[in-house]
């Protein structure tokens, strides 16, 4: 298990947000009302965790080591929310999110495949760690520079873990964990293809609730992550490399196997597909990140 060790050390390095976060270098005359507003919806977006841990828990049935892992995932994704909140309680208070805007981005996920997802929101961890560090440099306020550097920190963390869990998804599933990971991986690589950032809270999960069925879809403003990605942190191409090169730096690592572009995963993906069984081959083929 695997549980027992993460648990271990990510108490070594948890921060507390009463003696950790620098409150008192708070300076009003650095914070433009247009950066206290993405920090609300950042805050909100960060509640999504509460469905996504709903969804890993009922998904991931089968594996108790997993899911124990979830308590710390769970417990520091929503701490991130609260960070957030608590600034905003502090210094600009008519900004707090409600909680019927933090209820309205919970909802039910539907069911899909423990490999995909799983590697799914590896990707998602890389890409938040990125989008947080850059929104710590775009930032001209001392204090949320320093809370967007400390949950990019976190991000990386969580990263880090569920890639040992993919690492382990290996030993157990072999090429079908690989060929899952990889079709992800050459998804989530592709954002410059797609007209839409390729984060989970971004992504189509329930069906029924088509179209209103992404996290960013609820929060109060939907169209706030494409400007402030592209018009306020400026999120542009030589961040993106860095997502993209980390995605097959560690699939790389993963496989056993030098990935230098997403051409050279997607040759991969195909190859382990090929071996798999008609019926393994056609589930992978087949499987949506939803």
């Amino acid at each position: 298990m695997l549980y027992p060790e993460l648990f271990k050390s990510f108490e070594q390095v948890r921060w507390n947000m009463d003696t950790d976060i620098a409150w008192d270098q708070y300076d009003a005359t650095k914070l433009t009302p247009e950066q206290a507003q993405t920090i609300k919806m950042n805050a909100i977006t960060e509640w999504s965790a509460l469905p996504a841990t709903e969804m890993f828990l009922r998904d991931n049935r089968g594996d108790s080591d997993f899911s124990a892992f979830m308590s710390i995932w769970f417990f520091e994704e929503q701490k991130h929310s609260l960070v957030l909140m608590e600034y905003l309680r502090r210094f600009h208070p008519d900004l707090v999110p409600t909680e019927a805007e933090l209820q309205n981005v919970r909802f039910e996920f539907d069911s899909a495949p423990p490999l995909e997802t799983l590697m799914l929101h590896f990707c998602g961890e890389i890409r938040l760690t990125h989008w947080y560090r850059c929104a710590s440099d775009w930032h001209t306020e001392p204090v949320i520079k320093q809370i967007y550097k400390i949950i990019s920190q976190d991000e990386a963390r969580h990263g880090g873990a569920y890639l040992r869990y993919m690492k382990k998804s290996l030993s157990k599933s072999g090429d079908t964990a690989r060929a899952a990971f990889a079709k992800i991986g050459v998804l989530m690589a592709s954002s410059r293809r797609t007209e839409k950032p390729l984060h989970p809270t971004n992504l189509h999960v329930n069906q029924s609730l088509f179209p209103n069925d992404t996290v960013q879809s609820r929060v109060p403003d939907p169209e706030w992550l494409e400007y402030w990605l592209d018009e306020q942190i400026k999120f542009d191409g030589v961040w993106e490399k860095k997502v993209v090169d980390r995605i097959l730096h560690n699939l790389s690592i993963l496989f056993g196997r030098s990935f230098s572009s997403i051409q050279d995963l997607n040759r991969y993906r195909k190859e382990v597909t090929a071996k798999l069984s008609p019926d393994a081959s056609e589930l992978v083929a087949s499987l949506s990140v939803a």
